[in-house]
Parts: structure tokens; sequence; C-alpha cells
């Protein structure tokens, strides 16, 4: 098994040690993904029994029978490992100990021992190396492993993000990042602004997220070891917010007549920041990470410059014609609220590119260009001591004929000139699925197993997992394993997963 930090999360720092009997039994796997920072392997294979499986606690436990994460994972695993088995006996247990700072998998006939740094660390296991690794230590290359799904261009019903949550922790992501609202829909439905999803959403009844559902996807999350990452995204990207809220956005002109159309959020008005204030307050207190994403990308200057208002209001403030310098003040604003909250914000790359004023633990989220431009803003955004996300190369709702996966997996985080110190503000990358062409219907199969290449990325030793057509054997494996798990993960090129024909 393997082993993470909890993130930014403020969770007991619990070493953990599991024991595990085995004994007799059929069941066989030989896709591990992604590889373990280190493994010994064995050729020998020990099968296990339903009926002589169980987790035991030991008496020195830090934790005992009632932790949660652990109770639920126990029986989670207990029935990926023997699918077809209804019955026999099962101990939820598991044991506690001290241990040095080195995670280790130990399997020898007849049992097998996990020590691991927390809890969080013991949900990034899988059964399958028990029976093919006599040793294995473990632990994520990068801290910060997400996938974002966009649920406003297409409305994903809860069971769909649930589902997609399940086929992340499969593949250790450790983050689901939320873009919940955007231009086209707004499905959140707020307590404080219930208008917003009324008049917002595609459909106020059946196409939202109740406070009830929201509630539900973080606690499943949790279960999973994922932490979840609201995105609110402004001042651009909020048409579908200025339908239930008046006055938020800003109007257009054609001349000196009103166009009838709406731009960005209007970022002159005290009325704006007080509406902020009163939404991010909610959102701090229904999403608990530490972390909200505040977006700031893609704002388009056109109404902002029509706007007779917004003009004199740049002269007033000393920005001449310069349109950033405003984007700026709002984002500084905005940011400035959500530290208010005890919340670290996380924006696109574009508040940095226009060189905004925001604190030093702000995390830039780059997701523009070809290597040779993402490398660069990688070098210049860690020169200036922020922390940093990396998207750009793995926006993989773009899709293209043939193994694309293979793109994904070479790509190289730290492949940019800078210091040592530089690159350890590189805090980890994200897997990308925007929504313009992708709803329930086609999700899962679309986001896996592609979005598995860049989780070996992500979690794994980069020297180790260079070698595409070697890593090919493995991820076929484990895409068979995820359609064994109930992930409809689409296949990698010809051929076939071997229970297609069992019990033939």
């Amino acid at each position: 098994m393997s082993v993470v930090t909890s993130g930014r999360y403020t969770f007991p720092n619990y070493n953990l040690v599991f024991f595990i009997f085995l004994q007799l039994g059929l069941h066989s796997v030989e896709g591990v993904w992604p590889l373990p920072q280190s493994i010994t392997s064995s050729p020998e294979r020990y099968p296990l029994n339903p009926q002589a499986f169980y987790f035991t606690y030991g008496s020195q436990s830090a934790a005992q029978e009632g932790c949660s994460v652990l109770d639920e994972a126990f029986k989670r695993y207990f029935s990926l490992i023997f699918p077809d088995y209804s019955s026999g006996r099962f101990y939820s247990e598991v044991k506690f100990l001290q241990w040095k700072n080195e995670n280790t998998l130990s399997v020898s006939a007849g049992q097998a021992y996990l020590k691991a740094e927390t809890v969080w660390g013991a949900l990034r296991g899988d059964y399958s190396i028990c029976k093919i690794y006599l040793k294995s230590i473990d632990f994520p290359r990068f801290q910060f492993r997400g996938i974002l799904l966009d649920t406003s261009r297409h409305y994903l019903p809860v069971q769909a993000i649930l589902k997609t949550l399940d086929a992340m922790a499969f593949s250790k992501f450790n983050v689901f990042h939320w873009h919940i609202v955007d231009d086209p829909s707004f499905p959140y439905q707020s307590r404080t602004f219930p208008d917003l999803s009324a008049k917002g959403a595609f459909h106020p009844m059946t196409h939202i997220y109740t406070q009830l559902d929201v509630r539900r996807v973080i606690s499943y999350a949790r279960m999973r070891g994922i932490r979840v990452l609201p995105e609110f995204d402004s001042p651009g990207h909020t048409q579908s917010w200025g339908k239930g809220q008046s006055d938020l956005l800003t109007p257009c002109y054609s001349g000196s007549t009103p166009s009838g159309t709406f731009g960005p959020v209007n970022p002159i008005l005290p009325s704006t920041y007080k509406f902020m204030a009163t939404l991010f307050k909610e959102v701090s207190s229904v999403f608990p990470d530490s972390y909200i994403h505040l977006g700031g990308d893609e704002v388009n200057f056109s109404c902002w410059k029509s706007n007779p208002d917004v003009r004199a209001f740049m002269l007033k403030m000393g920005f001449g014609a310069d349109f950033t310098k405003l984007e700026a003040y709002y984002m500084e604003n905005i940011v400035n609220l959500t530290a208010a909250l005890n919340r670290t914000s996380i924006v696109w790359q574009d508040v940095f590119d226009y060189h905004e004023r925001i604190p030093k633990d702000t995390v830039l989220h780059i997701w523009k260009g070809v290597p040779a431009s993402y490398e660069a803003e990688l070098r210049a955004i860690t020169k200036a001591g922020y922390r940093v996300l990396l998207a750009a190369p793995w926006y993989i709702n773009h899709i293209s004929y043939g193994q694309d996966w293979r793109n994904y997996y070479t790509v190289q985080p730290l492949n940019f000139s800078g210091t040592e110190e530089q690159k350890k503000l590189v805090i980890g990358g994200e897997v990308c699925m925007w929504g313009e062409y992708v709803d329930a219907t086609n999700l899962t199969p679309r986001l896996w197993p592609r979005a598995s290449a860049a989780a070996e990325r992500l979690w794994s030793d980069e020297k180790q997992t260079s070698d595409v057509d070697k890593a090919f054997p493995r991820l076929k494996d484990f895409r068979c394993e995820l359609l064994r798990r109930g992930i409809q993960a689409e296949p990698l090129f010809v051929g076939h997963c071997k229970h297609e024909y069992q019990g033939v």
C-alpha cells in the first residue's frame, strides 16, 4: 500500500500498521497503478480466502474500532477484493503504532503488514499488492493530485460525481476541484442567495446541488482521502450569476446607450464586495477545505471599456486605460475577503500575469500553453516565491485519435530552469475535464484510464516511470481492474480483459 500526507487538512498524524491475514483463495490481479516508489518483487502469489480474511486492531493502537474512515475503508475494500462473496466473517479493525518516517508493505506466507504514517495514507493501498510484492515502500511525489470537473456547462448528477471519486481513489488522486458554477449555469443552491440557482441553473429543481448534495459529496470524498476544493470563478465566467443577483454584472454600452447585455462582475460598486463577502462566508462554512479557488481567468475587457462609469472610475483610481489594473483591483479585494475568512486562495495564472498584488501564500494555477510556455510560467511564478499547480498539459477534455494518454504520461512537471527551492514550490498538478462536450453519458470513459496516466506522473518516481512502452501493460491491466470495479474505462488499444470470459 501507499502513504500520502493530508495536504492542508489539520487531520491527526497517526502512524498506522495494518495486519492482514491471508490464507487460501483463487483471485489474482496483476496491474499495480500508480507504481510505488520502491518495490521488491517475488514470483510467489498469495491467494485470498474470504472466509479467512480479516483486519485486527492491536492493543497499542492510537485508534480503535469506531475510526469511521478506516472502518468504512475495510468494508469497501473487502467488497472489492471479493466482489462475488456475500457472506463470511469480516472484522473491520486496524492497528496503529508509532513508526519511523518510512512506509512499507511487507508480505510473507500467511500474512501482510502495512506501516503508514497517516489514516489517509492507508486509503491509498491496493489489495493486489498483497499478492504480488514482498515489500513496497511508497509515498507521493506531489502533495496535490487533482481532478477538475465542470458542472456548469453540463450538470453532472451527484451519482456521477461519486463514481468519479471512487475512480480517483483507485488512482490515488486526492483533490476534487469542483468547478461548480460558470457562465452557462449556476447549479449551487445558496441558502443566502437562493435566486442564484433558482434563476441561474438549467432547471431550478432538477439541475441543482442542494446543501445536502454538497455535504454528501464532501463526506463521500473524505472517506476516500479526497479533499473537495470549490471554485467560484469571477469576475469573468459569471453570466449565470447575473440572472439571480441584480446589479452584480457590468452593463455594457453601445456608444452612449446601454446595449441590454452584461459583462463581467462590476468591480466599481461597493455592493459587489458586500455580496461577495456574504457569499464566500457561506461557501467557507459549507466547504471545510482551507483552500478556495477564486478563478480570475479570461476576463473580457470590452464591456468594461464601453461603460462610462467604469471609465470614470479608472481615471479616478489612476489606472489610465490599463484594464488589467482594474482586474487586479478586483482580485486583490476578493483575495483579501477570503483571507479574512481564514482561507488560502488558489487563482488561475492570469492573476500573476497581470502583476496583481496578492498574498505570498496564494497558489497560482497554470492552465495555458505548450511545454515551452508553461515551463516559462513555472520558472517565473516560482522565482517570485509563489506555490504553483500545473494543469496546462492535462486538459483531458481535448481528445484525439490514438493513444493520447502517452502525452499525459510523459509530462515532466519540474522540467524548467530554476533552483531546487523553486522546484519545491511546485506542489502538484491537476487533470481538467471541462464540460462543453461532456456530461454524465460520456464522463467516465473519457476520463478513465487517460487520467490515470497523469496520476502516475504525480505520484511515482519519474525516473522509474519514464518508459511509456513499459507502462502500457500495467495501465492496460489497471484499466481492466477499473472495469471489474464498476468504472467504465475506455480501452487503450486492441485487446481484452481476462474477466470478460471468466465463468464461461
